[in-house]
C-alpha cells in the first residue's frame, strides 16, 4: 500500500480545509449548541458542493470516490467540529446502503442513494442485537421491525434510517423514513452532535427497502454490514483525529504567546515534551486512519484489523491530547469562552460510538489470533 496522498487527494484536502474554516467558525458551533442555529445553511453549502455524494457510485449519481477520500474529508470537518449530518450520512448511511445493495439487489439502492444526491440526510443503526425483523403477515414480501436502538448519530433528524436488525437466523438491513420511527434525542458530551434513541413498534418496511438475501456472488448481508461498519469506524476515527489536530494547533499558538519568567512557556522543556507527545499520538492515529481507508477501498483482507487499530489509536490520542491541551491552557481550555473545549468535546464524543478503544483493541487481538482468512477454493467445473 502507498500511504502518500497523491496530488488530487492533497488538493481535495486543501479545498475542504479552506471552505470548512470559512463556513464553520467556532461561533457557528457555539450557536448550534445554544440552539440559535441548526446548521442547515452549512449543510446546504455541502450539498451544493456535492460532498455528501462523495462515495456514492457514479452510476447512482455520486462522485464515486473511495474511503480514502472520505477519511481525508472527515478529518478536515472534524478539525472544525462540523455540526451537520455529514458524518452520519456519508460514513454510515451511504456505506451501509451501498454495501447491502452490492450483496443483494443493486437496483434497490438506486433510489435510496439518489435521495442523498438530492440533499437528503441519512443515519444508520448497527443494532442487530436490539432490533428484530419478522415477515409481515398478508403483506407480500414486507417486513415488520420491533425493538430499540440507542446512541444513533443523527437518528432524530435524518430523512432516512438504515437499520440493521436480526431476522432470526441472520441479519438484514431495512431502510425506513425517519418519520416512521419514534426518535428522542439523547444527551451528548458534544452538544453539537445529535444522538438519538430509536424505538420501533411494528414499523412496516416494504420489500423493496429490505436487504435480506444473499447476493449472486455468495456474499451475505452480514458481511456487507461488517464492511460498512468498518468504513464508518474509520470515518469516525478520522473526525476524532481532526479535532485533536485542532487542539494541538491552539495549544501551540498559546504556548508561543503565554509568557512566564519573561519567556514563552513553549520554551520550557516539560511543555515541549507534552507538545511532542501530542504530535506523535496524532500522527500515529492519522496514519492508521489512512491505512483503514486504503484497506476498505482496496478490499484488503486486513480491513477489520485496520479499522479497529484506527479507532483504538484515535481513542488513545484524544485522551492524551485532551489532557495535555487543557493542562497547558491552565484549565482555561475547558471554559465556554475558549475555543479549545469545542474540539476537546468533539474528540471525546467519538470514543464510545461504534466501539470503544478497549473493545477495538480486543477485536484487533482476536483478528490477529485468528490468522489470515483462508483462500477461497475455485469452483470446480461440472
Amino acid at each position: 500500500m502507498d500511504f502518500e496522498l497523491d496530488e488530487e487527494q492533497l488538493e481535495l484536502q486543501r479545498v475542504v480545509r479552506d471552505i470548512a474554516e470559512r463556513e464553520c467558525p467556532p461561533a457557528l458551533v457555539r450557536a448550534v449548541v445554544a440552539g440559535d442555529d441548526d446548521g442547515s445553511a452549512l449543510w446546504k453549502t455541502f450539498v451544493e458542493l456535492d460532498w455528501p455524494t462523495l462515495t456514492v457510485p457514479v452510476g447512482d449519481g455520486g462522485m464515486g470516490m473511495t474511503a480514502v477520500e472520505l477519511v481525508i474529508v472527515l478529518e478536515e470537518l472534524g478539525r472544525v467540529a462540523d455540526p451537520t449530518p455529514f458524518l452520519a450520512t456519508t460514513s454510515q448511511y451511504v456505506p451501509l446502503v451501498r454495501e447491502s445493495a452490492s450483496a443483494g439487489d443493486s437496483d434497490q439502492c438506486r433510489g435510496l442513494l439518489a435521495a442523498v444526491c438530492a440533499g437528503g440526510t441519512g443515519a444508520a443503526a448497527f443494532a442487530a442485537d436490539s432490533l428484530r425483523a419478522r415477515r409481515s403477515d398478508g403483506d407480500g414480501d414486507g417486513w415488520v421491525l420491533d425493538g430499540t436502538a440507542s446512541h444513533v448519530l443523527d437518528g432524530d433528524r435524518a430523512d432516512s434510517l438504515a437499520l440493521v436488525a436480526s431476522t432470526g437466523d441472520a441479519v438484514g438491513v431495512f431502510v425506513v423514513p425517519g418519520s416512521a420511527v419514534a426518535a428522542s434525542r439523547q444527551t451528548a458530551f458534544d452538544g453539537s452532535l445529535h444522538l438519538a434513541e430509536l424505538r420501533c413498534d411494528g414499523v412496516r418496511v416494504p420489500g423493496d427497502r429490505a436487504f435480506v438475501d444473499v447476493g449472486p456472488d455468495g456474499r451475505t448481508i452480514a458481511a456487507a454490514v461488517e464492511e460498512a461498519r468498518d468504513e464508518a469506524t474509520a470515518g469516525l476515527a478520522a473526525v476524532m483525529v481532526g479535532a485533536c489536530q485542532r487542539v494541538l494547533e491552539l495549544v501551540l499558538d498559546h504556548v508561543r504567546e503565554r509568557r512566564q519568567f519573561g519567556v514563552p512557556i513553549g520554551s520550557f522543556q516539560a511543555v515541549k515534551h507534552m507538545a511532542v507527545d501530542m504530535y506523535v499520538a496524532i500522527e500515529r492515529a492519522r496514519a492508521l486512519c489512512h491505512f483503514a481507508g486504503l484497506a476498505s477501498a482496496e478490499g484488503d483482507s486486513r480491513r477489520i484489523l485496520a479499522a479497529s487499530m484506527a479507532k483504538a489509536a484515535a481513542g488513545d490520542c484524544q485522551r492524551l491530547v485532551a489532557q495535555h491541551g487543557i493542562q497547558l491552557f491552565g484549565g482555561l481550555g475547558f471554559t465556554w469562552e475558549n475555543d479549545l473545549q469545542i474540539y476537546v468535546r468533539r474528540a471525546k464524543a467519538g470514543e464510545p460510538l461504534l466501539g470503544t478503544s478497549a473493545s477495538h483493541r480486543a477485536r484487533a487481538a482476536r483478528t490477529v489470533l485468528a490468522g489470515p482468512p483462508a483462500p477461497q477454493r475455485p469452483a470446480e467445473a461440472n
